[in-house]
C-alpha cells in the first residue's frame, strides 16, 4: 500500500488534493526552527534579525515572521508596502534599494522606514533634502569576493551594490557637509558563505570605519549564511561563526559610549529548507542516451537551475521505495529548461509528483508567466494544518492588466 510522505506532518496526497499541482510548500516549523537557532546562537550580543523578504515574499510567511520576531529588510517600494501590510513597524523595515529613482526613497522616508544607500551622488541628494533631520545607513562595499555563484557575490570589486572602503573619505565630507545623522553601517559580501573568517574580515572594516560615526545605533552584516542543498553538503557553521563575532562585537561595545547593535539579513537560510515544489510527472520519454522524466512546471516557475546552475534535490514523492534509476529532469517550457542531469530517483512513471527540495527561496519570487504559463498555488503547513495561501493563477489574472485596442 503506497504510504505518502508528509511535509510537517501533512501527507502530500491531502497537500495536493487541497492545492492541486504544482504547488510550493512552506513547512512552518522548520521557518520557526531557523529563527530560534540564530536567536540563540547571537543571544551574547544585542542582535536583531531582518528576514530579506526577496527571498519569500508572500503575506502569510511575513506576518509568520513578524510573529517570530524578526525585522524586515527590503529592497524596493513594493517591499516596503508589503511589510508594513503585513503588519510591521516602519522602524521594524530596513529599505535597501540599488539603482533606484529618488522618489522611492522620498516615499520611503514619508513611511518612516530606515532607510540605507549606497551610493555617494544618492548620499549627496539625501543629505541635501533631509539634512540631519532622517537618520541614514550607508551600504560599504568592503571588496570582498564571496558566495557560491558569481551572480550572487556582491562585495567585490566589480560589484554595482554598495559605496567603495576606499571612498570613505569622500563619504566623510559629504555626511560633514550636510551634518547627516548615520545610523548605520552596511555590508553584505553575497550568498552562500562558509568561512566565518568572511565575516570577521568585513566586521574589521566596518568597526574600522564606525570609529567615524559616533552616533551609530546599528551595524549589518547582510547575511549569506548557506544551506544543505544536497544530502550530504555542507552548511555555514551558525555556532562558530556567532562564537568568533560575538567576541568581537563585545570588544568593540566595551570601546564606544553608546554600544551597537548587530543587524542581520538572513532570507534563504530561514526560509529555504522550509519549501518543497510539487510537480507531476507528464511524460517520460526515452532517447537514444537518456531517460527524461518531464514535469509539469519549469523554469517559470524554479529558473534557480538554468540561473544559477543551483541544485535542488529531486525525490519521487507517489514511488518513494521504488527501484533507483538515472533521469534527467526536464520541464515543460520551449527552452533548454532541465531541473537535474543524471540523477539517480525512485522509478518514475507518468502521474507521479515529484518533489524539488529547497524550493522555499528564490522560487516563487522569481516565477514568472513565460510562455504564458501560470503561476503555482502556495500552501503553508503550519502546527500539521495546510492552507492555500495563495491560489493557481487563471488566464484571466495574467490577461488582466492588458488593454485590448483596435487594430
Amino acid at each position: 500500500m503506497h504510504t505518502s510522505p508528509t511535509i510537517g506532518g501533512v501527507s502530500i496526497d491531502d497537500i495536493c488534493s487541497l492545492s492541486g499541482t504544482p504547488v510550493y510548500v512552506y513547512d512552518a516549523e522548520v521557518i520557526a526552527r531557523n529563527v530560534h537557532r540564530l536567536n540563540a546562537a547571537f543571544a551574547q550580543i544585542p542582535v536583531r534579525f531582518m528576514y530579506a523578504a526577496k527571498a519569500l515574499s508572500n503575506s502569510a510567511i511575513l506576518r509568520l515572521m513578524k510573529k517570530l520576531g524578526t525585522g524586515l529588510d527590503t529592497v524596493s517600494i513594493q517591499e516596503v508596502h508589503r511589510g508594513l501590510r503585513a503588519g510591521f513597524a516602519p522602524s521594524e523595515i530596513l529599505f535597501t534599494p540599488n539603482m533606484i529613482s529618488f522618489e522611492e526613497i522620498r516615499e520611503a522616508v514619508s513611511l518612516g522606514v530606515h532607510i540605507n544607500i549606497d551610493t555617494i551622488s544618492v548620499l549627496e541628494r539625501f543629505g541635501h533634502e533631509y539634512g540631519n533631520s532622517v537618520p541614514v545607513c550607508i551600504r560599504v562595499n568592503p571588496h570582498i569576493m564571496a558566495g557560491g555563484n558569481e551572480r550572487i557575490s556582491t562585495g567585490h570589486i566589480d560589484s554595482k551594490f554598495g559605496i567603495s572602503i576606499h571612498q570613505m573619505r569622500h563619504v566623510l565630507r559629504v555626511v560633514a557637509s550636510h551634518s547627516m545623522h548615520i545610523n548605520g553601517l552596511h555590508m553584505h559580501t553575497g550568498s552562500d558563505i562558509l568561512d566565518a573568517d568572511v565575516f570577521l574580515q568585513g566586521a574589521e572594516m566596518l568597526f574600522e570605519i564606525a570609529e567615524s560615526f559616533p552616533d551609530l545605533e546599528f551595524v549589518d552584516f547582510g547575511s549569506g549564511f548557506k544551506v544543505p542543498y544536497k544530502p550530504d553538503d555542507i552548511a555555514t557553521d551558525i555556532e562558530d561563526l556567532a562564537n568568533k563575532l560575538s567576541a568581537r562585537v563585545l570588544a568593540f561595545n566595551d570601546s564606544r559610549s553608546k554600544p551597537v547593535e548587530v543587524w542581520f539579513e538572513p532570507g534563504k537560510f530561514l526560509v529555504s529548507e522550509s519549501g518543497t515544489l510539487l510537480a507531476r510527472v507528464n511524460v517520460v520519454k526515452q532517447t537514444t542516451s537518456t531517460v527524461f522524466a518531464g514535469v509539469e512546471t519549469g523554469l517559470n516557475h524554479l529558473i534557480r537551475p538554468m540561473l544559477y546552475n543551483a541544485y535542488h534535490h529531486i525525490t519521487n514523492a507517489s514511488n518513494p521505495s521504488g527501484t533507483p534509476r538515472v533521469y534527467t529532469v526536464v520541464g515543460y517550457i520551449c527552452e533548454t529548461d532541465t531541473f537535474g542531469w543524471d540523477r539517480k530517483i525512485a522509478e518514475i512513471r507518468e502521474g507521479d509528483v515529484l518533489a524539488f527540495a529547497n524550493a522555499g527561496a528564490y522560487g516563487m519570487t522569481m516565477a514568472s508567466n513565460y510562455n504564458s504559463r501560470l503561476r503555482p498555488a502556495e500552501v503553508l503547513v503550519h502546527n500539521a494544518k495546510a492552507s492555500l495561501i495563495r491560489r493557481r493563477e487563471t488566464l484571466d489574472d495574467i490577461l488582466a492588466t492588458e488593454i485590448d485596442i483596435d487594430l
